[in-house]
C-alpha cells in the first residue's frame, strides 16, 4: 500500500542534529538563554511535579531542546556529573559582544575571544547549568593549507 502522508520526516524549521541539554533547574536555564543568547522559547511541557519534561528554544536558526534533571531515571546534567567534556559551538554575528552579553547573564567566561587561525574570531564560556560554549564569528576564508599553516605556527603539528 502506497502512503499519501504529508509528514515530512524532519519538521520545518528542525536540522538533523538537535542538542537536548539535561539540566538542574530547565526553567531557570529557559531564563539564562533568553538572556545570554536571545532565545526564543517555542515549547515547555512541564511534569505532574511542575518540572520540565520536555522544552525548545531557537538560539538563531537552530533549536535547542532541554528537560529536568531526574536523577530517578538516569538523567542527570553536567553539575551533578562533576562536568561535561562536550562544547555546543554558536556562530554569532559579534562574538566579543555575545560574550559580554553571556557574562552579563550569568555565564563564567573560561576563554576570551581571540582571532584564530582557522579564521574564526572565538572563545569559551561555562553557563550557570555546567554547559560549555564555544562562540565564534567567522572573519576570514581560509584554504585547508592556509589553516594548516597557521596551526604549525602555533605548534600544532
Amino acid at each position: 500500500m502506497t502512503s499519501t502522508s504529508t509528514v515530512k520526516p524532519i519538521p520545518d524549521g528542525m536540522h538533523s542534529l538537535t542538542p537536548h541539554l539535561v539540566c538542574a533547574g530547565a526553567t531557570e536555564a529557559i531564563d539564562f538563554y533568553k538572556k545570554a543568547f536571545n532565545a526564543i522559547e517555542l515549547t515547555r511541557l512541564a511534569g505532574p511535579d511542575g518540572k520540565l519534561m520536555h522544552a525548545a528554544l531557537r538560539i538563531g536558526d537552530s533549536v535547542l531542546m532541554l528537560v529536568d534533571e531526574s536523577p530517578q531515571w538516569g538523567s542527570l546534567g553536567p553539575k551533578a556529573l562533576k562536568g561535561s567534556p562536550v562544547y555546543l559551538h554558536l556562530y554569532v554575528q559579534d562574538v566579543d559582544a555575545s560574550l559580554t552579553q553571556a557574562v552579563a547573564a550569568g555565564a563564567k567566561l573560561t576563554m576570551p575571544a581571540a582571532d584564530m587561525f582557522w579564521g574564526d574570531r572565538y572563545g569559551q564560556l561555562e553557563d550557570p547549568f555546567g554547559h560549555k560554549w564555544s562562540v565564534a564569528t567567522h572573519t576570514r576564508d581560509l584554504t585547508p593549507d592556509e589553516i594548516k599553516e597557521g596551526m604549525a605556527k602555533m605548534g600544532g603539528c
